[in-house]
């Protein structure tokens, strides 16, 4: 049995707003043995698309290699667009070495509620995967059960969007002052490839599909990310 720890800390600042929750990068991240176009910071898979994608919105001209320039590309990105990074799996066991959600078994989550208490500024998350068996917000919806919080659904539109009611306490010499912040999530179409058949059935990609035969999954996605990114 392998044990898959998550390699990176969450990569979050006193004014993110913003947050990106994934699983967990694949094994050879926590292994060290990366790929020559594999960048080593969350989500530099080279065979995960998200920084492509933002790559394309943004017209950025990213490095893609194992460069320190390359982490800096990406953090600088964050910092000045207000977004974190801060996946919900902490680590997991594989029977098979593989960077499958499905094969992820006796998984620890991190606590993303105690994230949200620490940095008050953050109001969205969103989910790089919907709610399919561990995926980012099947895991999330486990983890706020724990807090006895739940996903209010918004739209059930792709990409489905939620809310749930955040209390939060603030304390001022010998009175407590109880307020609730509202924070909304986003269920984007995963990044990874494995997510291309579904796109593919969805009607809206069928039908700009049909005016431009040149329009793919790709684009897909950089349409609907580029709404929240």
């Amino acid at each position: 049995m392998f044990l898959h720890e998550h390699p990176y800390p969450p990569f979050i600042k006193d004014d993110t707003e913003k947050l990106i929750v994934g699983t967990l990068p694949p094994p050879r991240f926590s292994m060290g043995e990366l790929l020559e176009q594999d960048v080593d910071f969350c989500y530099g898979s080279y065979y995960n698309s998200l920084w492509l994608f933002i790559d394309k919105i943004y017209n950025l001209n990213f490095i893609y290699d194992n460069s320190e320039e390359a982490i800096a590309q990406r953090k600088a990105f964050l910092i000045k667009n207000k977004i974190g990074v801060c996946d919900i799996v902490a680590s997991c066991e594989r029977e098979k070495i593989d960077a499958s959600d499905v094969g992820m078994t006796n998984v620890k989550l991190r606590d993303i509620i105690g994230y949200l208490k620490e940095y008050p500024n953050i109001k969205t998350i969103l989910f790089t995967g919907g709610n399919s068996k561990n995926g980012p917000e099947y895991f999330f919806r486990r983890h706020l059960r724990d807090y006895k919080l739940k996903l209010e659904l918004v739209t059930n539109e792709v990409p489905r969007i939620h809310k749930f009611t955040l209390p939060v306490i603030a304390r001022e010499v010998k009175q407590s002052v109880k307020s609730k912040r509202t924070i909304k999530t986003v269920s984007l179409t995963s990044t990874s490839g494995a997510a291309n058949i579904s796109i593919s059935k969805q009607p809206l990609y069928r039908q700009l599909k049909g005016k431009n035969p040149e329009f793919n999954t790709f684009d897909f996605r950089v349409m609907q990310y580029s709404e929240y990114l």
